[in-house]
């Protein structure tokens, strides 16, 4: 194992992570809002552990392994959220440690549970601090560093490997990795930037516009406020809110090809990205007559206006609410969470399963029926009129399996933590989908949860945002034989 560049790497990624506490440090310095401290410490322990990892190990030779490669990415996550949850223990609403560890990782995972009632009584900076954790983790922490810190000099495609979402990950826009993972953040800001000013100009104040935005395009679903979006009480922020959770829903290798082409057309002519469109579609106007014909509430519109926004909040696993969704009459709640199985597009923010690994074992499921009917046939499995690989067909299925029976086992552990089994299940189909917002006791927040649950709840997070098999392979003793 090549340790020098194991520490090293993990220790520039700890130094990175400090300037992540600076802006809400200076807004609380400015707001003098008495949780200055509480970011200081945050800052010190960061920079400390940053440069004790850092300094020995800066002359390391040697290349990161792929084995490296996930130690590295795994460990940069666990020992990021353990300091930054410091701010919330010292500082309001001053959580116990295992709370605040659940609502860090929540942020950075842009899961968007939350612990915390109240919000809308908590300083500026905690809830500046909140949204920062989102925008960090949406396109990841590791993905970042390989972008802005040439010093790692690590194999950036072995971080990223670990890191980036999606069925194909050794697919680069450009010739080095550092220039894609660069590439990748300044579309990222730039759909921040975007969205930052439309939600200003649809009337929020800038502050909320900010941290809105911050949590928007990285599909996460933070808010300043208890009520969440429906604080606001408009179908214009609602319909911002939709444009934008779908574009960050959206494969960021897509919004690169539209960026360098300068053109719209590549998103039409995307076969994932048309069929999370299509999905978004249906179910919305399914949910919506569902609505309507329950009379849940008054004309066709009204219902469609809020099925729409909560069937992409949950398609999107961004989990913003405007009325929530819990209470809704019939199948609605529960085909809100199902969306959150499917996800985003491969390459985004947004988590879940993947619209393209979804899109595979459809037509594989087809396939095996056909071949039923006629057992001599040969049914080759296509996307976007290519053949999709044996290779990449077993990948695809044994992901989905073992997604499936990491919720079935995070169910079960926080069942046997004395939670009730339905709180239980959907709290894990919750954190596994990066959804935030889940069914029973945790449909509107995770407090009511024992500390248990919320440890096995906060690695089920992680497990769902580094793609279960980045977490899962460090416990193969095979990886770790010379």
């Amino acid at each position: 194992m090549n340790h020098g560049p194991i520490l090293r790497a993990i220790g520039n990624v700890q130094l990175l992570s400090s300037l992540l506490v600076v802006p809400p440090l200076t807004l609380s310095l400015y707001d003098r809002d008495g949780a200055t401290l509480a970011f200081v410490d945050s800052f010190v322990i960061l920079l400390t552990v940053g440069l004790a990892l850092f300094l020995p190990t800066r002359r390391a030779q040697g290349e990161l392994r792929l084995r490296d490669g996930f130690l590295v990415t795994t460990s940069v996550w666990i020992i990021t959220s353990l300091v930054l949850a410091i701010p919330l223990v010292i500082a309001p609403p001053q959580l116990g440690y295992i709370e605040a560890l659940f609502e860090v990782v929540s942020g950075l995972t842009t899961t968007g549970s939350t612990v915390i009632v109240g919000l809308d009584a908590l300083p500026r900076s905690v809830l500046l601090y909140r949204a920062l954790l989102q925008f960090y983790g949406g396109l990841g922490i590791v993905v970042l560093a390989v972008a802005i810190l040439p010093s790692l000099r690590v194999g950036g495609l072995q971080l990223t490997k670990g890191e980036v979402t999606g069925p194909m990950k050794n697919n680069k826009l450009t010739p080095r990795i550092r220039d894609t993972a660069a590439a990748l953040w300044v579309i990222y800001v730039g759909l921040n930037i975007a969205c930052i000013l439309a939600y200003w100009a649809a009337g929020m104040n800038f502050f909320d516009a900010l941290c809105h935005g911050f949590t928007t395009v990285a599909t996460s679903g933070f808010s300043n406020y208890d009520a969440s979006l429906g604080y606001f009480e408009s179908p214009v922020i609602e319909v911002i809110a939709i444009v934008f959770m779908l574009l960050g829903s959206a494969s960021f290798a897509l919004h690169f090809v539209a960026w360098r082409h300068g053109s719209a057309l590549v998103y039409a002519e995307d076969g994932e990205f048309r069929t999370l469109i299509r999905i978004a579609l249906f179910l919305s106007l399914f949910v919506a007559v569902e609505l309507w014909w329950q009379g849940m509430y008054v004309g066709f519109g009204d219902n469609f206006r809020h099925a729409a926004f909560q069937v992409v909040s949950g398609l999107t696993t961004t989990g913003y609410t405007t009325t929530g969704f819990a209470h809704w009459p019939g199948m609605a709640p529960a085909l809100v969470v199902l969306a959150a199985f499917v996800g985003g597009c491969a390459g985004s923010t947004a988590g879940g399963i993947k619209v393209v690994r979804v899109q595979i074992v459809a037509k594989l499921a087809r396939r095996e029926l056909m071949r039923l009917v006629h057992p001599h046939g040969r049914f080759p499995v296509k996307l976007n009129r290519s053949m999709v690989g044996d290779e990449m067909i077993t990948t695809v299925a044994a992901f989905v399996t073992v997604f499936c029976v990491s919720l079935i086992v995070s169910g079960l552990a926080i069942a046997a933590t004395g939670v009730d089994l339905f709180t239980a299940f959907a709290a894990a189909a919750s954190c596994i989908t990066n959804l935030g917002p889940g069914l029973g006791g945790v449909a509107l927040h995770f407090q009511d949860l024992n500390d248990g649950a919320l440890m096995i709840s906060a690695l089920t997070m992680l497990i769902g945002r580094l793609e279960v098999f980045t977490v899962l392979v460090l416990l193969t003793p095979a990886l770790w034989r010379e």
